[in-house]
């Protein structure tokens, strides 16, 4: 008993000395930073303002970005945390390729998404890295990607989802949550090209996908994690497995699950023809000597998340933003027109207007809102912003695609041309910007490697739907859709539409 009293004496003593230890040091950090950014008070830091923006965070903080000199802000955080959020192009350039070494993702981001990513590409540095993204760059040459365009893209376009929208043409009163669609065109896309594997998700039944559901749920939460102020709340639960983190460690399970049956099927299928071991990714991984199936689990997770989740949430923006503006569809319909029905690998690639139009509409809905890394020593910002050992650094997307000295006073108009100019001959030509000033698809030595194929991806299936189809937004009068952004962006509560047949002449 007199231990216990003990104890609580020690713990009721050592408390408001905790107190007091980050009460001090949030005001030293408010004195020592440049006061760009919301107004921040000793011990909770900018939470009064944090709060009432929670449900808005990435439009916020674009806000914030903007508004200061140098397009860099320092966000605190309770309890003397510190947030670094910039839309500068110079300082991206800085943290993604000059001092590439000194901003890695760090081990706050990577400990906080482990459960989800683990080791995989997207959640690692170093040498794992690197081994990772050497043996995925062979799935990117020009031959994977003629077929992934050719066969791949072509068979789900044509076998699934041309006839789920003729089906909702034909009636003309269906509506259909564009978004899921598009997210099951992407999720087989990306397993038949990557694992080798149909998981046939986008079917006239649309069955039940729980795997999808408990990988949303997954992001979703493990999200939620990296924008909660206090993370001891996220670590609290998972130690006594409550609340959303009990439900996280369910989903998790889902994934990880689907994930083996992969790898199990993709075992058996090389045991019995080993010469199938160059066709995809997970078939290399396999046969590069790695057979530790955690690993292996991971590398999946990751490629699924980049591949079904980015292309989905770029294509539903688009035709949203489509249907606003007939002037550019009527531009985009040309071109197709232009090329033949079957629009193969050369004549996508050739498709200058689309492409613009896409960029112009990753330019305000980027597919990734945020990215983060972590300083592993002290740094000064080219804007002259201090960084000390441990701070997390954000580039901001949303908010660079909204800034008026990068993009005009008419960067709130979704203009294409904006990426074209006209040759000699009078042809549209792209013009690519500076990727520090348009980090869509990161920049540097981690740029995605995944590019050319996301392009290739959704110029196939704009090509192929407006041939045939008008895809017609179906929210209620008054109703916009809301950007929310988790790991990638989503349409809040999905994109409803209807599906009209085009028409012949047009």
């Amino acid at each position: 008993m007199v231990d216990l009293h003990l104890s609580t004496f020690i713990l009721l003593s050592l408390f408001p000395l905790t107190l007091f230890y980050f009460f001090f040091k949030s005001i030293l950090l408010i004195k020592s930073t440049q006061n760009y950014g919301p107004k921040s008070y000793p011990f909770i830091g900018c939470l009064p303002s944090i709060l009432p923006n929670r449900h808005r965070f990435v439009q916020w903080t674009a806000d914030v970005v903007n508004n200061t000199p140098t397009k860099t802000a320092i966000i605190h955080l309770p309890f003397g945390r510190v947030r670094v959020v910039t839309a500068n192009p110079t300082v991206v350039r800085h943290i993604l390729k000059t001092s590439f070494h000194l901003y890695p993702k760090g081990e706050g981001v990577r400990n906080t998404l482990f459960d989800l990513l683990g080791d995989g590409i997207i959640n690692i540095d170093g040498d794992g890295w690197k081994f990772q993204r050497q043996v995925s760059i062979h799935e990117f040459n020009a031959k994977s990607l003629r077929n992934f365009v050719e066969h791949v893209v072509t068979t789900e376009l044509n076998d699934r989802l041309l006839p789920i929208l003729a089906t909702a043409s034909a009636t003309k009163t269906t509506v259909l949550d564009f978004q899921d669609i598009l997210q099951r065109f992407a999720f087989d896309n990306i397993c038949k090209i990557a694992f080798g594997y149909d998981p046939a998700c986008l079917t006239p039944s649309m069955p039940d996908a729980i795997f999808a559901t408990a990988f949303d749920d997954a992001v979703m939460i493990s999200t939620g994690r990296i924008r909660g102020n206090l993370p001891l709340i996220w670590k609290f639960k998972r130690l006594f497995s409550i609340g959303s983190e009990k439900q996280l460690s369910e989903a998790v399970s889902i994934v990880r699950e689907f994930a083996k049956k992969l790898i199990k099927e993709k075992l058996a299928e090389l045991e019995k023809n080993s010469s199938l071991g160059s066709v995809d990714l997970l078939s290399r991984f396999l046969s590069s000597g790695h057979s530790d199936e955690r690993f292996i689990i991971d590398i999946i997770i990751s490629f699924i998340l980049a591949g079904r989740d980015t292309t989905s949430a770029a294509l539903t923006w688009f035709f949203w933003l489509l249907h606003d503006h007939p002037r550019t569809e009527s531009e985009i319909m040309k071109e197709i027109v232009s090329k033949s029905e079957s629009t193969v690998y050369d004549e996508v690639k050739d498709m200058v207007y689309t492409h613009a139009a896409l960029c112009e509409s990753m330019r305000l809905y980027p597919p990734v809102a945020m990215d983060a890394k972590q300083a592993a020593n002290d740094d000064v910002l080219p804007d002259n912003t201090l960084v000390k050992k441990g701070y997390p650094v954000s580039y901001h997307i949303y908010a660079m695609g909204r800034s008026e000295e990068l993009w005009g006073a008419d960067w709130a108009e979704f203009r294409p041309e904006r990426w074209l100019e006209r040759d000699e001959t009078g042809r549209w030509v792209f013009k690519p910007r500076d990727g520090y000033e348009y980090p869509v698809f990161q920049a540097g030595p981690r740029v995605c490697l995944g590019k050319e194929m996301a392009f290739l991806q959704m110029k196939r299936v704009v090509a192929g739907i407006l041939r045939r189809f008008k895809v017609v937004p179906a929210f209620d009068e008054g109703v916009q859709p809301v950007y929310v952004a988790y790991f990638t962006a989503v349409m809040e509560g999905g994109f409803p539409v209807r599906i009209e047949e085009r028409g012949e002449i047009e």
